[in-house]
């Protein structure tokens, strides 16, 4: 397998199964704006999307208020953000031998309350989040500013998504795509360059000489 010299990571359905924890709290947005009931299917297709494009194909009345409440929901979800099994060996398998970095539309704020309170930042050599770009997923800006905060050469990168527009941002940014098939929820097509990994653990592939 090809030596990358760092790996990126997507955080929510990557490393963090935030699934239920953003959904459930969405059901309930939408039954307070529209009085309307949706199924957890229904509302899966939101899954890969930053907060305010939610707010904008729902077309709420006041996005920016209904965002906030949205995130206080969040916040307030018993459950909250778990590592995916296998991660935090992944992690520590990776430490030293290949840089890792974060390209997220998470807000620093979520990141600090999902990502950082669980002990990992030590791992992670710099994160761009949804503030440190103007341009969101599948433009390409938020892996090229990890690369160059990085000062890696895009074929020297992996990054690891679970969704179609991670999948995309890949190739608008000429970076090589690894899917998380743990967390994917939509299937979707990608080229024979795509690799793909069933659980975190075979992340470690990319150690294998």
């Amino acid at each position: 397998m090809k030596k990358y010299k760092a790996i990126i990571y997507d955080l929510d359905g990557t490393v963090l199964d935030t699934l239920k924890m953003n959904m459930i709290p969405l059901l309930k947005i939408i039954k307070e704006e529209t009085g309307e009931d949706w199924s957890f299917e229904q509302v899966l297709k939101f899954a890969s999307y930053p907060g305010m494009k939610v707010m904008e194909e729902l077309q709420v009345k006041d996005p920016e208020k209904t965002y906030a409440r949205w995130v206080k929901y969040v916040n307030e979800y018993e459950d909250g953000a778990t590592l995916y099994d296998g991660f935090k060996e992944v992690f520590e398998a990776f430490d030293g031998k290949i840089i890792q970095a974060v390209a997220s539309s998470k807000k620093k704020k979520q990141y600090e309350i999902d990502f950082l309170s669980k002990g990992l930042g030590k791992y992670i050599e710099t994160a761009v989040l949804e503030e440190d770009t103007t341009k969101h997923k599948p433009d390409p800006e938020s892996i090229l500013e990890c690369l160059k905060r990085l000062n890696i050469k895009n074929e020297d990168a992996i990054y690891i998504g679970d969704t179609y527009s991670d999948y995309q941002t890949c190739k608008n940014a000429h970076v090589d795509f690894g899917l998380a098939k743990w967390g994917c929820t939509k299937e979707f097509e990608t080229d024979s360059s795509c690799l793909i990994f069933n659980q975190p653990l075979d992340l470690l592939k990319l150690l294998d000489d």
